[in-house]
């Protein structure tokens, strides 16, 4: 597996598993990012491959002083489960 990168021409994070992309796309509004919408392909399903997406991308998103609105369900749960990122969420 491969890190996470941020492709800021396409909006979204990105990490390359077996020749497949899962992705994280959001949308940037000065300080604060909104994570809109995850995607991982059917074939890495069940790999956690979503995880460690979500994961490396607040990850970044810490590193940059953002803060975070997780309109994604899938983010909104994975920050549910993960108390030590709830401090990046907008409030």
């Amino acid at each position: 597996m491969s890190d996470v990168i941020n492709n800021k021409a396409h909006h979204r994070y990105e990490l390359e598993v077996e020749g497949y992309i899962a992705t994280e796309h959001y949308k940037l509004d000065g300080n604060v990012i909104t994570f809109e919408h995850t995607d991982v392909p059917k074939e890495l399903g069940g790999k956690g491959v979503g995880s460690r997406l979500v994961q490396g991308a607040l990850d970044q998103v810490r590193a940059s002083g953002l803060r975070l609105i997780p309109q994604c369900p899938f983010v909104k749960a994975w920050i549910e489960k993960h108390p030590d990122y709830q401090d990046l969420v907008k409030r």
